[in-house]
């Protein structure tokens, strides 16, 4: 059986509730494998057997259930305001309370304002009654709707069928607003959508054509004018241009781009034009691939997240017995007036409802992670953003964090005579033996070599000697490349070389050192040179590392593969803390697992893919320059889409923000449900005001949370 999978974004999908009935509806249809519902971004995923069922058919199926599906690539908003069925519901409702209100102070017979308060609840109470029924047949479950319903039912056979309206009216605005609230919550996601534009000019048949941008083909020719976005992931093979990736990666700077270099869809061309192979599809490209992962954050959710909704889960059933307890005992037990407490009880009711306690936190989760993406910072789930808050110290990688990861040869010294002497010629040798290894030094010696025009020989017999460094036969010579550790006999004999290489490394540079062997066990028998090479610091890495401190971070720790020396140098240079160097790859993950028993939550930044194991031993692993790399995308938990350090520190800044904003509005949400319930109980409140301190109190943590869209 193949399997095919059809993403929809569909109307009318708002709430778990919402979600629960498609899967419902769904559950049945021959040939459909699973079913996946994304309701904060509208959005359901359907794997299917194409042998049995049609895209077409699953389509129909959900335009029956009630959420027909939209042919668009953006995110699906509720209707006009004027086409909510919900929104006309409740308005409708609102009239007839008020008319039936007006008439009874016109002396009309009490039946008839009675007449028209009855149909004000049925009308205004039929999606939320239905979701009450619903979701106690089919998920057994006792929901704020149930709370609602039964109140006003109980409200209303008490004879206090305006106060019912009124209840009904006021709950029936919450639940047609809650779709325009996650409207506004995928403000950020709709923000990324923009970026990309609608159309693309491609090259075809030796013809420039226009074509929607769904249609570009991986291969094909695409030209960016200056001004306009770019429409999907390439190289660029003819032009030069600066681009402002800050919509896709944060960082503020445009770069310049020219042959060869990598463009990322939603960046912007500025002055000149560029002409670009595409390399991804618009569905596979970056832009697409960020707003597809962020959606899926969304639905991950977080402890207190998930606290909260268990929490919810126990506690409308409980107040709906204790409602009934408070209802039944006073009169039994008391001889209490049957009707004062079974008003008590239903305004109980109203006052306990949990709305704005369970909703504080997911609305605030989404307004986070969709805000963190706008910024070119990628968090996996709301779990991530509760961990980074809690993160009291960052380790990093050196190369590609720390540095531009581009290391280049900055000293070269020949031995002659038994002294050192400045002579490039060494590089010739290096590089030959260098020319078969893929590290990072070996790069940047026969980049070195090259851009002097030296002729690099080819080498016989290369033999890579991991965490050491290469050998292999230039010229008939066997000639040995690598770290003074390979070459520590060597050095104790020459004090003079090894005060150099020493120098070298006080400096922050890595000494790669090139060497003859003679014998059959690759001792080597002589030294022939010194190179140093230095990678280049980030402009911003001290900055980075202050910002880390400013956000609270304990301790910056510099996690590194290169000797104790220049670790030391880079150390130094941009405020570090603690310093772990020589350590092997294996290592670095022992070490960070140490560093969490140490501090509880520690982030570990890398490349994603060379640090992988201490990525998994973090409590938060973080990938830099994760735009256009899907193994980073991939591995990490929170991923940097540029190169800016900084971005980490604004990321733990929103994180702990979000934490904040929880915690008030959690806070909050107990405080009115706790002075409600009071009043409700003593007989304080009455039903109208129950229910308008239950829906102020709902709006208000809506909008608290709706702040992180502005952090």
């Amino acid at each position: 059986m193949s399997v095919q999978r059809l993403d929809v974004r569909v109307a009318n999908l708002d709430c778990e509730h919402d979600a629960a009935a498609i899967e419902r509806g769904l559950r049945n249809v021959p040939g459909l494998v699973e079913v996946k519902v994304f309701p904060k971004a509208a959005k359901v995923r359907l794997f299917y057997d194409p042998e049995k069922v049609t895209p077409d058919g699953l389509r129909e199926r959900l335009t029956a259930l009630g959420f027909p599906p939209r042919d668009t690539l953006e995110a699906v908003g509720p209707p006009k305001p004027w086409r909510n069925p919900k929104v006309l519901t409740s308005a409708a409702s609102g009239v007839l309370l008020i008319v039936g209100w007006l008439l009874s102070l016109l002396g009309l017979p009490e039946i008839v304002s009675l007449a028209l308060y009855i149909i004000a609840i049925v009308v205004g109470g039929y999606y939320f009654g239905r979701e009450a029924i619903e979701g106690l047949i089919f998920e057994r479950r006792i929901g704020i709707e149930l709370l609602m319903s039964v109140a006003a039912i109980v409200a209303a056979l008490l004879g206090q069928a305006a106060e019912a309206a009124m209840l009904v009216f006021l709950y029936s605005i919450s639940e047609a607003a809650e779709g325009y609230t996650e409207e506004k919550t995928r403000s950020a996601i709709k923000a990324l959508m923009d970026l990309a534009p609608k159309t693309a000019l491609v090259r075809r048949d030796g013809q420039e054509v226009e074509i929607p941008v769904e249609d570009i083909q991986v291969g094909e020719i695409f030209i960016v004018k200056p001004g306009q976005a770019v429409p999907t992931d390439g190289v660029v093979i003819k032009g030069r241009s600066s681009v402002d990736q800050s919509p896709v990666t944060g960082e503020s700077i445009p770069v310049e781009k020219s042959v060869g270099d990598m463009v990322f869809a939603g960046s912007i061309n500025q002055e000149g034009a560029l002409e670009v192979r595409a390399t991804k599809t618009f569905a596979e490209n970056t832009i697409n691939r960020i707003i597809e992962m962020v959606e899926e954050a969304q639905e991950r959710k977080g402890q207190s997240q998930k606290f909260i909704e268990r929490f919810g889960a126990r506690y409308s059933p409980a107040v709906l017995g204790v409602g009934i307890l408070i209802a039944l005992i006073p009169p039994l037990v008391f001889g209490a007036p049957w009707a004062v407490w079974a008003t008590r009880a239903t305004v109980f009711i109203v006052a306990a409802a949990p709305c704005a306690l369970v909703i504080s936190v997911p609305i605030t989760t989404v307004a986070t992670l969709g805000t963190a993406a706008r910024h070119g910072v990628l968090i996996k789930g709301g779990i991530y953003v509760e961990e980074l808050a809690r993160v009291r110290a960052v380790a990093m990688d050196k190369t590609g964090t720390l540095t531009q990861g581009e290391p280049e040869v900055v000293n070269v010294a020949k031995v002659k005579n038994g002294h050192l002497e400045k002579d490039d010629e060494i590089l010739t040798l290096a590089a030959s033996v260098e020319q078969r290894s893929e590290h990072p030094l070996a790069r940047a010696i026969v980049r070195a070599a090259k851009a002097r025009g030296m002729h690099i020989p080819p080498v016989d017999d290369f033999q890579a000697l991991p965490g050491a460094g290469a050998m292999g036969r230039v010229n008939g010579q066997r000639v040995l490349v690598g770290s003074p550790t390979l070459f520590s006999d060597a050095l104790s004999a020459d004090p003079e070389i090894k005060r150099q290489v020493e120098a070298w490394q006080e400096e922050g540079k890595t000494v790669v050192i090139v060497g003859q062997s003679d014998g059959p066990d690759l001792q080597p028998t002589a030294l022939l040179g010194l190179i140093a090479i230095r990678d280049t610091l980030r402009p911003n890495a001290r900055q980075a590392v202050e910002a880390l401190h400013r956000v609270g971070v304990e301790k910056v720790i510099m996690l590194t593969g290169d000797n104790p020396r220049s670790a030391q140098a880079i150390a130094r240079e941009v405020g570090i803390d603690e310093v772990y160097a020589d350590l092997k790859p294996e290592e670095k993950a022992l070490k960070v697992r140490e560093l969490v028993s140490r501090y509880g939550h520690v982030a570990m930044v890398g490349d994603g893919v060379n640090d992988a194991p201490a990525l998994a031993e973090a409590t938060v692993g973080v990938a830099m320059g994760a735009a256009g790399t899907d193994v980073a995308l991939e591995t990490a938990d929170v991923a940097l889409m540029g190169d800016d350090l900084e971005r980490l520190a604004y990321a733990i800044y929103l994180a702990r923000r979000h934490q904040s904003v929880v915690r008030q509005n959690i806070v909050f949400s107990a405080i009115v449900i706790s002075v409600l319930v009071i009043g409700a109980v003593v007989g304080w409140f009455t039903l109208p005001i129950a229910v308008l301190g239950h829906e102020i109190s709902e709006f208000l943590v809506i909008g608290s949370g709706l702040r992180m869209l502005r952090a």
